[in-house]
């Protein structure tokens, strides 16, 4: 199993700015990193400044305050995240499916919530 780049991993306490909107965090929110996860997919929990805590984040959503500058200036989408990857990639399957619910900080798929209730009703729970 291949690794992360460990040029391209943050570290704990590491600033960082909302590359896009997140869950209750809009795109160019600061904040730092709480919690580093994964070794081939690494995964990121990060205190934003306007209060919200957010688990399981990629680092393509996540910009350092440099790269979120570069991009600001008119460079590409890419730079805000991993090079080769784009931001809407991030391995979690997360289409357009008419919404859901967030349970700390992550998104639930509507469809799940729908297939939990309809098993609940057909086990009589």
């Amino acid at each position: 199993m291949a690794r992360a780049d460990p040029s391209d991993v943050l570290d704990k306490g590491a600033e960082v700015v909302a590359a896009v909107d997140l869950p209750r965090v809009p795109a160019g929110t600061k904040g730092r990193v709480a919690l580093v996860n994964g070794l081939s997919w690494v995964r990121y929990w990060v205190r934003f400044d306007n209060g919200v805590a957010v688990g399981s984040v990629n680092r393509s959503k996540l910009a350092t305050p440099a790269e979120w500058e570069r991009r600001g200036e008119g460079g590409d989408e890419e730079s805000a995240g991993r090079p080769g990857e784009s931001a809407a990639d991030d391995g979690a399957g997360d289409g357009d499916d008419g919404g859901g619910v967030a349970v700390n900080g992550v998104v639930v798929p509507a469809k799940l919530i729908e297939r939990s209730k309809a098993a609940r009703a057909r086990l009589g729970a």
